[in-house]
């Protein structure tokens, strides 16, 4: 195997996965400023985008296949490129929650409000932070970045069930509030999964780097 040719291709590979990140970033910021301001165009717009990543997909999963079947790579080389598959359907998932989103903007444009989006705002900036930071441990094999962006999910979880609870009291004793309601709890369900999908991120990225498997607490019955 030729190492430098191969170690071109995976810069080349990881640049691809950088590009898709930013485009996934791009949707999911985009789709809850279309929930905040209730823009219908705006949310149509998340469809295009989402179209563009799941073409990214097959074009990173197709070359990432290539270069394991032509080099036979071994030890980390091997790891990163499967780690490299999973993240890649990670980040297509992600856009899948923010198409999700969208749809609930669509179905709350026009709408009154029932109140202010509640923890939604600071979820989304948290779960876009995991994002950005699970992609940048996994490009420089920052394992203790991986790790720190792995603990932090557990902020989003908090703040979903405050939603939950918030809403849920409105609903109670609003109940013609009910429909947006449930559009606005759906919206903070996919920012969850969105944060999970960074916590996958971050465990591949800790396998790589450290052939450890932390994922279902593997690591803690070892």
């Amino acid at each position: 195997m030729d190492q430098r040719h191969f170690d071109l291709q995976l810069s080349h590979l990881k640049e691809r996965l950088l590009l898709m990140a930013a485009r996934a970033e791009a949707l999911i910021n985009t789709a809850i400023e279309a929930v905040r301001t209730k823009d219908a165009a705006m949310a149509e717009h998340i469809f295009a985008l989402d179209r563009e990543i799941d073409r990214m997909e097959i074009d990173i999963e197709n070359e990432a296949i290539a270069l394991m079947a032509l080099h036979q790579p071994m030890g980390g080389d091997l790891r990163f490129l499967v780690g490299a598959i999973k993240i890649n359907n990670d980040l297509e998932r992600i856009g899948d929650h923010g198409v999700n989103i969208a749809q609930s903007a669509l179905k709350l444009a026009g709408e009154p409000d029932i109140t202010p989006l509640v923890d939604i705002p600071q979820m989304s900036e948290l779960a876009l932070a995991m994002l950005r930071d699970s992609l940048e441990s996994f490009i420089a094999g920052d394992y203790e970045k991986a790790r720190e962006v792995c603990r932090r999910d557990d902020q989003v979880d908090s703040l979903k069930r405050h939603v939950l609870v918030k809403l849920s009291m409105i609903m109670g004793e609003k109940p013609e509030t009910i429909g947006r309601g449930i559009e606005l709890i759906l919206v903070s369900r996919n920012l969850e999964r969105i944060a999970d999908l960074a916590t996958n991120i971050s465990e591949e990225t800790i396998y790589i780097v450290q052939a450890k498997v932390i994922k279902h607490r593997f690591e803690d019955s070892q």
